[in-house]
């Protein structure tokens, strides 16, 4: 809710007909990468298992450990090759669950290596709201949209305490201003990354 009042998604109309990941971004907001923040991680493990014979499940598994528990992106892509070589050739269908979506799911290594626990492991937008479903579940529904919305924002400000703080605060700033990372590090002139990826 927006200081006059107004809800926030008025001042974002939504593209027509369009899935949600294509809304426009809020005015003055930076534009953030696109990433399938992991409720992934359990989501699009399942759907690659779904793929393969379960003969195929604890070898599968390691390999998608591997990727995104790699030591940075160029270790993770050189885990999705082998991932790929491994099962390509039987099961492709498998392999393209992991392949299409490369570049959202690795989107986190190119954020600060201390962001990257929180990145891996949780998707703070349905952590955040998870109490605000439980509510209205017991509840029935709010009643009224500003019912709904004062009771969404009074048990997201008594849940906000418990919430575990972010790693690196600092560099919250730095990731808002578009500063670029590499290997999880800052990196001073942005034409480095741009040399170092062509290169």
């Amino acid at each position: 809710v927006r200081s006059d009042g107004a809800a926030a998604h008025r001042t974002s109309p939504r593209v027509a007909r369009g899935p949600r990941s294509e809304w426009p971004y809020p005015p003055n907001e930076p534009k953030i990468t696109k990433q399938r923040l992991i409720s992934l991680r359990p989501h699009k493990i399942a759907n690659t298992l779904g793929a393969l014979p379960k003969s195929a499940h604890p070898g599968a598994k390691k390999h998608l450990a591997e990727i995104w528990n790699a030591e940075d992106k160029d270790h993770a892509l050189a885990a999705v090759k082998d991932f790929q070589a491994a099962y390509g050739a039987k099961y492709p269908k498998a392999v393209a669950k992991v392949i299409d979506d490369l570049d959202e799911l690795l989107a986190f290594y190119d954020y600060p290596a201390e962001h990257w626990v929180h990145l891996r492991t949780t998707n703070p937008i349905e952590s955040t709201f998870a109490t605000v479903r439980h509510r209205t579940k017991v509840t029935k529904g709010p009643g009224s949209r500003a019912a709904g919305l004062a009771m969404a924002f009074k048990l997201i400000e008594s849940a906000q305490k418990r919430w575990r703080a972010v790693n690196a605060p600092h560099l919250v700033a730095l990731v808002r201003a578009e500063a670029k990372f590499r290997k999880g590090k800052l990196v001073e002139r942005p034409e480095e990354v741009t040399s170092a990826r062509a290169a």
